[in-house]
């Protein structure tokens, strides 16, 4: 069990951070997305949200970041909270994937069936469910469901959109080809904009916060088993091929992005959103990982 967020002060967290970021030298920027490439890789924020609304802060916690694959907790919880669990994981499946967040040899392994919602294939598969006629409507749908309930001020960002749309990504082409070929999707145009277009959704780092805490501390007690499901989505397959491991060393409810964001939650004390734009291998923040281990495992010895 973790201490409270809230009785963290500035100081440790400056230590926190300064201690990890002389550490960190590694890391990559992703270069197929043109706008993500040209990030500055010594941009950092981080950002700590007790459900008691306390706050602290490290960085440039204004910044705008596209969510990009930290949408994806989002969008399984809203179609959760709009379709029940029946339907869709009729859609997914709910178990960890053995390879990359963008694999279609996993997806045909599975015979055109997404292992789970935080990979590629599972929420692009997810996108077609949104409610609209066209990959604008359903975005917009989303957003504003979004922005409601998760008291954010979540915007499309059609810079980061027309980045994404100038190098069309073959791979994910080829997942909603196939997806189509299953029977999951019908219309793979529609459906693959969608996906990038909810991909663009940007804010600062304090709605990713907010977004945070919808899940931690959800509003409605009818939605509170959805996002227990979403929550354990997140420890099993949150970091694709390495959450297990994650789960092991931190411990909490991850989710990556290849925009350097990290979204950490702290079973019913708060969030922890980190900024960082270099990445490993697997597609997440070198430093957000690190940050996350090392504040998790002070919490740890906090409480005990």
């Amino acid at each position: 069990m973790f201490k409270n967020l809230s009785n963290i002060n500035q100081q440790q967290l400056n230590t926190w951070v300064k201690q990890v970021l002389t550490q960190t030298k590694s890391g990559n920027l992703p270069n197929y997305i043109p706008l993500l490439a040209e990030a500055n890789p010594n941009s950092f924020a981080i950002l700590l949200q007790s459900i008691d609304h306390h706050i602290i802060s490290f960085g440039d916690i204004k910044t705008k970041v596209p969510l990009m694959s930290a949408i994806k907790p989002f969008l399984l919880f809203y179609l959760l909270s709009q379709f029940g669990n029946e339907l869709i994981f009729k859609k997914v499946g709910q178990k960890p994937s053995e390879k990359p967040f963008n694999s279609l040899e996993q997806l045909e392994f599975d015979g055109g069936w997404p292992r789970n919602p935080m990979i590629n294939s599972g929420a692009i598969a997810l996108s077609s469910l949104i409610p609209g006629n066209t990959a604008r409507e359903k975005c917009n749908n989303f957003c504003s469901w979004l922005n409601s309930y998760g008291n954010c001020q979540l915007f499309l960002d059609e810079n980061m959109l027309t980045s994404v749309r100038s190098l069309p990504n073959q791979n994910n082409q080829n997942i909603a080809q196939k997806l189509v070929e299953s029977g999951s999707i019908k219309d793979a145009k529609i459906t693959l904009d969608t996906y990038n277009q909810i991909c663009c959704l940007s804010g600062k780092i304090i709605d990713v916060a907010n977004l945070g805490i919808l899940l931690v501390n959800s509003p409605h007690s009818e939605w509170q088993k959805h996002c227990f499901t979403v929550k354990t989505l997140m420890t099993n397959c949150g970091l694709y091929e390495t959450s297990n491991r994650y789960a092991m060393d931190i411990g909490i409810p991850i989710k990556s992005s290849i925009s350097g964001i990290v979204l950490g939650l702290v079973p019913a004390k708060g969030v922890i959103v980190c900024y960082s734009p270099p990445l490993d291998q697997q597609g997440n923040s070198v430093a957000g990982l690190l940050l996350l281990e090392l504040i998790s495992r002070n919490l740890e010895k906090q409480y005990n």
